[in-house]
């Protein structure tokens, strides 16, 4: 009998690994440009008539995943070896795992825990054998998945996949992205309740008292719909954070993570009814889990403002205080966790066990280990969260408040006043206008590294925390290359009415340096991710393929100088 268990358990299993593997797979075929319809973020936001309402033009990804295609345009690309990418599939795959990580999280939820007794039992005592219930169990744990994962592939649908690209660099969106998370914090932290109407709720569980597939169908419905209150805010945190990253399979590979984690418990404690005997008993644990990631939720939304801020060069969420928010809400967590705040819901606290200890321990050592970012510590392992260090007001590290150029001649470069203070990693003079940064190659005789950026890039903030600020890798990009900096995704730049044009891909005026940017990273690179580093020689051809994010120090610096190996070939 218990193999039959297991067997039913491990089918579950690999049915919704299997299908995950065929979606990323399939995944790949998106990464031909020609089927690609570009539009414009926000980049024409302060333009009279196209106020980012407008999602014709071409949109920015901010993962790291990029296509790598080798330009057309080259002769010398054309040579090149293709480069094979699986960092859209490592995209899928993140967006997989935080599925899964808030599915457990849900299950923990009062509205989901203690419905496993209730739910267990039911098929145990309903089923006239053990085996019975099991396939009961496997039933409903599968009507929860598709459930899960229909409302997933929804999103996709009634937004299209070029829309959800959008969103990770519209400021609007980004702004009403920030007040959803509020929302859904607020409501963790006991402030409200999110329901379903009374009569949609009391619908879908009237249905579920019918026997066979139509009941178990709508008992898996009953578990989500009754639950909402606990997991809305989990599915749309989740929803949110895949859509933006413009994956078109996104939203429907993270429900999948998701719906996975809530149904393999009901499963395995149908299979092993003696497991039951071992849960935690419910009670004010429960709404302990609901209000830590009520300050989690509260973290994540200051991100989506921070890109507004960046995007509209606002300046008044700036790195330290950024910071600041940081270090008081998880101070607050560490506070509650110990007992020393108390919200609506909560129980007396009147022990501290073993694992809000180890947690309490945790957020407290985390707190510590942000502080000395008030005064410019790099901060790595959250550096991709952060805002740039060059919107740091004071760095102790440089003595002083402003961030100095290694060459004195550097400040009159094109658009160095607006980008290089806020924006550059400390110790890099990089030109900011393409055409300037090419004559400037040609002129010393080096070969030109095109780094096309954004504000609002995590992908390419870690790479300047984790691979950029490695002095070996500074040191050989200021020596070794002329690097230009090109920026997507600004809202605020725009370029003189007389280098104003037509765009190649929409007829529409380019009024912006960042529309310029991206345009030329389309039409000679067909590829619109960020980041995306691109070495040429004085004829403007690839000297090696086109890379993405590479993290690996070691990796990136043999890239680098395979490049060079090019240059003085030629």
């Amino acid at each position: 009998m218990h193999k039959s268990r297991i067997v039913y358990f491990f089918t579950l299993v690999f049915i919704c690994l299997s299908t995950l593997s065929i979606s990323a797979l399939a995944q790949d075929s998106l990464i031909n440009i020609e089927g690609i319809e570009f539009s414009s973020g926000q980049e024409d936001s302060l333009s009279d008539d196209s106020l980012i309402t407008d999602f014709s033009d071409v949109e920015f990804s901010d993962g790291q995943d990029t296509s790598r295609v080798d330009t057309t345009a080259s002769p010398a690309a054309n040579n090149n070896p293709k480069v094979t990418s699986t960092e859209e599939d490592n995209s899928l795959w993140g967006i997989f795992i935080k599925g899964l990580i808030g599915g457990f999280l849900a299950f923990l939820m009062p509205c989901i825990f203690p419905m496993v007794p209730l739910t267990v039992s039911f098929f145990t005592k309903k089923s006239g054998s053990n085996l019975q219930a099991v396939k009961q169990a496997f039933l409903y744990g599968l009507f929860i998945i598709v459930i899960y994962v229909a409302l997933g592939m929804l999103i996709t649908i009634v937004f299209g996949a070029d829309a959800l690209n959008v969103l990770s660099t519209n400021g609007i969106f980004n702004f009403l992205f920030f007040l959803l998370l509020v929302f859904f914090a607020a409501s963790f932290l006991g402030a409200f309740e999110i329901t379903l109407p009374s009569s949609f709720v009391n619908k879908i569980d009237a249905k579920s008292d019918k026997g066979g597939f139509v009941g178990l169908f709508f008992m898996s419905a009953s578990l989500a719909v009754v639950s909402f209150s606990c997991t809305g805010p989990i599915i749309g945190t989740l929803l949110v954070d895949a859509a933006t990253k413009g994956d078109r399979l996104g939203p429907a590979i993270g429900m999948l993570g998701f719906s996975l984690a809530l149904a393999i418990p009901f499963v395995l404690f149908a299979m092993f009814p003696s497991l039951l005997k071992s849960m935690p008993k419910s009670g004010g644990w429960l709404n302990s889990v609901k209000v830590v990631l009520g300050f989690l939720e509260l973290a994540l939304a200051l991100k989506f403002l921070s890109n507004v801020d960046l995007a509209y060069n606002w300046q008044f969420l700036d790195r330290e205080v950024f910071l600041a928010l940081w270090i008081i809400i998880f101070g607050m967590m560490g506070l509650y966790l110990i007992g020393k705040i108390k919200f609506a819901h909560d129980s007396d606290l009147k022990f501290l066990s073993v694992p809000r200890t180890i947690m309490s321990i945790l957020v407290f050592s985390f707190v510590m280990y942000m502080i000395p970012g008030m005064w410019g510590a790099p901060l790595k392992s959250i550096a991709a969260f952060l805002p740039p260090i060059g919107t740091q007001d004071f760095d102790i590290s440089s003595g002083s408040t402003n961030h100095a150029p290694i060459n004195a001649d550097a400040s009159s470069r094109k658009y160095y006043q607006h980008f290089h203070a806020r924006a550059t990693l400390k110790g890099m003079d990089p030109y900011y206008d393409y055409d300037e940064a090419l004559a400037a190659a040609k002129e010393q005789g080096k070969p030109l590294l095109v780094d096309f950026t954004g504000w609002n890039c995590v992908n390419c903030r870690k790479m300047e925390a984790g691979v950029w600020s490695d002095p070996g890798i500074k040191k050989m990009i200021n020596e070794e290359f002329v690097l230009v900096e090109l920026y997507v995704d600004d809202s605020v730049l725009l370029l003189p009415e007389s280098e104003q044009y037509k765009s190649e891909i929409n007829g529409k005026t380019v009024k912006t340096v960042s529309k310029k940017n991206s345009e030329h990273q389309i039409l000679k690179f067909n590829s619109n991710s960020q980041p995306l580093y691109a070495i040429l020689d004085a004829n403007e051809e690839l000297l090696v393929p086109t890379s993405g994010a590479n993290y690996d120090i070691t990796s990136y610096k043999a890239y680098l100088q395979q490049a060079l190996d090019a240059y003085h070939a030629k």
